[in-house]
């Protein structure tokens, strides 16, 4: 219906039938969630308030039903807790038979304190089929209203149950970094904090033997490119530290679906889709905005240091795109760009990394302007990351087989060049200098 008396109506019925105690409407959301999303997009601000009402009663619904299963799941811990510690405390048949009258009475206190009914700790909520609702609304990125209500929802979800989101992940990255350059405040702002918790989430997953270190995380932050204010303020939740989508299934999920136990340590039970999250990751790439590549960038080192192996590897479709993406006119976007590929070599062999060098050489033959505008920031930002000695022997013995002698002698002059200049090679500079001087020693007779 697109009659604003109409929407109206629908409004207050759904706000009155859940004023009823027993009717528990909100596990009927997903049936009528959508239809809300569209009308708070109604230029009518009548229809607009009243729809914004009725969603803000059913979130804070669903927080408090989270807040009560939670506080039931705390007080079974604290009373098993309390049991164990009694049970631990009896070293003698003696001080049992001392403590057993008082045991009776407290365990039958605990009994009856089980039979107590909270209201909201029966309740279920469909999360699986909210959030493909939500997800689903992601898409319409004019409808303003809309997108930042989806983004708030999506917050308060990755507090109250994150395995529910994580397998959404890859949709919600492909519209929540595109997002964060929001020319509105409030979209750029629902959508940095998404980013936060999300990679908050993600990062705690143990996908890996070895997990990031809040230290290894604060590397991924330095960028000394970044000169644009309001890039700055829309990726202040990207530097904090160094992401499959279900079909929903709308309808009152039966009384034997397991209940989600908030407040207690998760085991996910969906792992994150790391090739969708790499390819939704990839496509932003050819983003207008460098906001959204450089979080692109971001979240690929974040994935590839948690899991290298589920990530990027030189022989799939994604290390093309990372080569293509040093011709970016941002400074900002290179150095991430290469922040990255420097990792990706770190973690492979040598066979890896000289075909990455044989790439990168291809690349600047194939693009002059590239190396002549680039070259030097590309090879000295690798030096920082990479063994300098391991990407001048490599390149040594590539440029040895360069069939394009203009081109070798226009490389041979730029490595030469930041070979003499470069801060970032003055260790190497230090031990070619000893290496000579122990030439001409062992020439003159020297021992």
């Amino acid at each position: 219906m697109i009659n604003p008396f109409t929407r109206q109506f629908l409004v207050g019925w759904i706000t009155l039938l859940d004023s009823i105690p027993d009717l528990e409407l909100v596990t009927y959301l997903p049936e009528f969630l959508g239809g809300l999303m569209k009308f708070l997009s109604d230029p009518n601000r009548d229809v607009h308030s009243s729809t914004q009402a009725c969603l803000d009663k059913f979130l804070n619904e669903i927080k408090r039903i989270s807040r009560v299963k939670k506080g039931i799941v705390e007080s079974k811990k604290s009373k098993e807790a309390r049991k164990r510690k009694r049970d631990e405390s009896v070293d003698s048949d003696s001080v049992q038979a001392d403590l057993q009258e008082g045991d009776e009475i407290s365990e039958s206190e605990d009994e009856s304190s089980e039979l107590d009914w909270v209201p909201g700790q029966d309740v279920q909520i469909n999360y699986h089929a909210i959030l493909g609702i939500l997800t689903a609304s992601l898409d319409s990125p004019l409808e303003e209203d809309s997108l930042l209500e989806s983004l708030r929802w999506i917050v308060e979800f990755l507090d109250i149950c994150p395995e529910e989101v994580l397998p959404f992940t890859p949709k919600i990255l492909a519209h929540m970094l595109p997002a964060m350059a929001s020319g509105v405040e409030s979209i750029r702002q629902a959508a940095a904090r998404v980013n936060t918790g999300l990679m908050d989430y993600v990062v705690s997953l143990s996908d890996e033997p070895e997990l990031m270190s809040t230290a290894s995380r604060l590397t991924l932050t330095g960028d000394p490119h970044e000169r644009n204010a309001s890039t700055r303020a829309s990726l202040s939740s990207t530097r904090e530290y160094e992401t499959r989508t279900p079909t929903p299934s709308h309808g009152r999920p039966p009384l034997a679906t397991p209940v989600t136990l908030e407040g207690v340590p998760r085991t996910p039970q969906a792992d994150l889709d790391y090739a969708a999250a790499v390819n939704s990751l990839t496509l932003l790439f050819l983003n207008d905005h460098e906001a959204t590549r450089v979080a692109a960038l971001t979240w690929l080192i974040m994935l590839h240091r948690k899991a290298p192996r589920k990530v990027l590897a030189f022989n799939d479709g994604t290390f093309p795109a990372l080569l293509k993406t040093l011709s970016d006119p941002s400074d900002a976007v290179v150095t991430k760009d290469l922040q990255l590929l420097s990792q990706i070599s770190r973690n492979s062999e040598d066979a890896y990394f000289a075909n990455f060098m044989v790439n990168l050489l291809q690349l600047f033959s194939t693009d002059r302007k590239l190396l002549e505008t680039r070259g030097n920031l590309i090879i000295r930002q690798l030096c920082v990351s990479l063994s300098p000695e391991r990407i001048y022997r490599t390149l040594a013995d590539c440029i040895e087989k360069e069939e394009d002698v203009d081109f070798a002698s226009i490389m041979v002059q730029n490595l030469n060049n930041n070979l003499i200049t470069a801060p970032q090679l003055a260790e190497l500079r230090k031990r070619l200098r000893n290496i000579e001087t122990k030439v001409w020693m062992k020439a003159l007779g020297y021992p």
